[in-house]
């Protein structure tokens, strides 16, 4: 552990530190979804010369490649001096974040008001979302095979949305609930808008109205949403958090913030003796499960095409043993110490901002369930790697051992019997429309990330 704090530790590198947490707020701010986070990595990826993976027959030391998976999975590749089969280093985010979803009928008109009826994502705080500016993000998959980009809320001119709440005046019997009762599922509907259209025909004219306008900018239709992917996501662009500016405030930090780390890693390295390897994974918040998550064979597939490309005759031992010898890093945010809510806390085990990037060897809950719980002669080797390059690491649990819990994709890939080990971001307000981490561990998982990759 190294035992500068990491401010200290880069006093002589402040502009680097400060200049990377200026590249990082952009990500953040435009990658909002799944699709989008996707979209920016690939961007970013061919601007370093990769290539789709299907581009190539063969693959050879050097080359660098990716592959995605509908949308929403992206895993990149910089192909190693050593045979595949002795292992990858991985490093693995996710890029989807609790958040609000549209019903695939959601629109209703009551009263005078459109409004949009909401599914929330993952773990949410519900009272949290309500009285702050929202805006609408995805994409709508006509039958014609088309598919139309929606954004709206963004840009400085946009209009934003939100879910209202009860007024303090006539709030008594509301004050009463418990913070999880106050606000229910069914209450997370967004305004859409009150003004109604000219018709014969009387009925829902605020419904028709807003209708007539989705059709003029998009032309889609109300039977449209059926086929759509909406998500409610918080409004703005991603701050300054503190008048010392060592913060950084926004959504989605959870996970995108070690996604950016781990994907930066790879484009900044040249090249490595192990195939290095930085894939971007949806669903976590919701178990890893289906097409897209950790628990697909995407990944798995992919590492098989790498191995056929690469002239192996029997496929299915050469993915299996590559996987196996293979070294990973679940790079997945912490929850940081709170000192306004540290009775949650056992303080020795437990994350802090300024103090660089963190492991848990364990998350899970209570008695470890559902957790990987890392081998720690692999700990010792993550150990030796960052003390010998002076890069700032801590340890931590989620909470103290009765309060909570959590999880990651970790032990998802540790089924593939390879070494894992969660290492990320210590993050306040996780799962808050508003999340926090510091510039400088922000700054210090990019270089664990990076020496991760390279050593030996």
């Amino acid at each position: 552990m190294y035992s500068k704090n990491a401010w200290e530790n880069y006093k002589d590198r402040m502009t680097e530190v400060m200049d990377f947490g200026e590249d990082y707020k952009k990500f953040i701010t435009l990658c909002k979804t799944e699709r989008l986070a996707v979209k920016e990595a690939v961007r970013l990826l061919e601007k370093q010369g990769f290539k789709d993976i299907n581009q190539f027959k063969t693959l050879k030391t050097g080359d660098k490649v990716y592959a995605v998976n509908k949308s929403k999975n992206v895993a990149s590749f910089i192909i190693g001096k050593k045979d595949i089969t002795e292992g990858l280093r991985i490093l693995g985010a996710h890029i989807d974040s609790p958040r609000l979803d549209l019903k695939q009928n959601p629109l209703y008109q009551d009263t005078d008001f459109a409004l949009l009826n909401t599914h929330y994502y993952g773990g949410i705080k519900k009272y949290q979302w309500v009285t702050i500016p929202l805006s609408l993000i995805g994409v709508v998959c006509k039958k014609d095979g088309s598919t139309v980009d929606v954004t709206i809320g963004e840009g400085e001119n946009d209009p934003v949305f939100g879910v209202t709440d009860l007024l303090i005046h006539l709030s008594k019997e509301q004050m009463k609930k418990t913070a999880a009762e106050a606000i229910t599922g069914e209450d997370l509907d967004v305004t859409f808008g009150s003004i109604g259209v000219d018709s014969e025909d009387e009925k829902d004219t605020v419904k028709q109205n807003v209708l007539k306008l989705l059709k003029e900018k998009y032309d889609i239709t109300e039977e449209d949403f059926i086929s759509a992917e909406i998500e409610v996501v918080p409004s703005g662009k991603a701050r300054d958090y503190g008048l010392d500016r060592s913060m950084i405030a926004g959504y989605g930090h959870d996970d995108r913030s070690c996604a950016y780390t781990s994907l930066r890693a790879l484009l900044d390295i040249k090249s490595s003796e192990f195939t290095s390897c930085a894939i971007l994974v949806d669903k976590e918040e919701i178990g890893s499960v289906g097409a897209t998550g950790s628990h697909s064979v995407f990944f798995e597939n992919v590492i098989a095409n790498i191995c056929e490309k690469m002239g192996k005759k029997d496929i299915y031992f050469a993915t299996h043993k590559a996987l196996e010898n293979s070294k990973m890093l679940s790079s997945d945010v912490s929850a940081a110490y709170d000192p306004l809510y540290s009775s949650v806390n056992d303080k020795l085990n437990c994350a802090y901002f300024g103090k660089g990037i963190v492991f848990n060897k364990y998350t899970g809950s209570r008695g470890k369930s559902g957790s990987n719980d890392a081998q720690p002669e692999y700990i010792a080797w993550v150990r030796q790697i960052l003390d010998d390059n002076k890069i700032n690491w801590q340890t931590s649990e989620l909470g103290k051992v009765d309060e909570g819990g959590g999880g990651t994709i970790a032990y998802i890939l540790g089924n593939y019997n390879m070494n894992v080990v969660d290492a990320g971001i210590a993050v306040l307000n996780m799962h808050a429309p508003m999340e926090i981490v510091s510039k400088v561990d922000v700054f210090s998982a990019y270089e664990a990330y990076k020496v991760f990759l390279t050593k030996m």
